[in-house]
């Protein structure tokens, strides 16, 4: 790559571009995942609410920069607040610190009133703002990133601290099988994509490339699931298809929906923290979607008894 004034820099390959995206994604979840793995549960809990917590705040600082630069006005603060309310707030309940006990779901009514009192509160932070203008906007912009990045991600606790299982091997089976996606879109997409899929979205994306995805995703889920064992509760290989080939699914359309809002924006990558991946939510979006996925199959089919 040049460095000379005036001349363009030389594109890397697409092998480059594959190697570095390969070992950024390892070396970053092999630090989570072995935190996750420490042996310590008050270690590892603590660590993945920082970690958790770490992801929202980035998510959220680039999705409202993404929003800015596209025009959109938002109150970055209060959903920063909120975000990191949501998760930690979450995080006591689901251990049972707040008195609140039971169901799987008993998180979701703190949820709704969260939910509720972050948009009072932008509405009563719009009162203050002496420019009416943009009201809806900067309203609807706030609550959506906060339900995108922060509320979405929420359901890794949920998965997590899952009663009755091992949750941390379904994080770790989640993130192996759509991250497998990722690698096998981008891959196949690279040797042999020539179908687009929606050039006007993603000019990168190919058929051929989505056929990667689930082909790798299914893999990697089909082997994972036979090498875990007993660690995943209910797990068998029709389960390991059908996950496969959903959240394969999933985590292409993730990515595709993050490209509306990084074209609308005029950005490449949503940041520059990881080489060859971008920023945070470049690392994320194929995630986002997969966590509330995971979470519903495993507490409806997996975990449900048959009739």
């Amino acid at each position: 790559m040049s460095n000379e004034p005036g001349v363009a820099p030389v594109p890397l390959s697409k092998g480059t571009i594959f190697v570095r995206r390969l070992t950024s994604t390892v070396v970053l979840w092999t630090l989570v995942i072995g935190a996750l793995f420490s042996g310590n549960r008050v270690l590892s809990d603590s660590i993945f609410l920082i970690i958790l917590n770490l992801l929202v705040c980035l998510g959220l600082i680039e999705f409202y920069g993404l929003a800015r630069k596209a025009g959109l006005f938002c109150f970055r603060s209060w959903g920063l607040f909120c975000g990191i309310l949501l998760i930690t707030g979450s995080y006591l309940h689901l251990h049972g610190w707040l008195g609140i006990s039971g169901t799987p779901a008993r998180v979701n009514d703190f949820e709704t009133s969260l939910l509720i009192l972050f948009v009072l509160g932008l509405c009563v932070r719009q009162f203050l703002r002496k420019d009416l203008g943009g009201a809806i906007s900067a309203v609807s912009v706030t609550l959506f990133g906060l339900m995108y990045v922060a509320w979405l991600l929420n359901f890794i606790q949920k998965i997590q601290f899952f009663p009755g299982i091992e949750g941390t091997w379904y994080v770790l089976y989640f993130i192996l099988v759509t991250k497998a996606s990722d690698v096998g879109a981008y891959l196949i997409g690279s040797l042999i994509g020539k179908h687009k899929m929606i050039p006007r979205v993603s000019p990168g994306k190919t058929w051929e490339g989505f056929g990667g995805a689930l082909v790798v995703s299914v893999g990697v889920s089909l082997l994972f699931a036979q090498l875990a064992g007993g660690h995943l509760v209910g797990m068998r290989p029709v389960h390991a298809v059908a996950l496969g080939l959903m959240l394969g699914s999933a985590a292409v359309v993730g990515d595709l929906i993050e490209s509306i809002f990084k074209r609308e924006a005029g950005v490449k990558d949503s940041g520059g923290f990881f080489p060859g991946i971008g920023g945070i939510l470049d690392l994320l979006d194929s995630l986002l979607f997969n966590a509330p996925l995971m979470y519903l199959y495993l507490r409806h089919i997996l975990t449900h008894p048959p009739s």
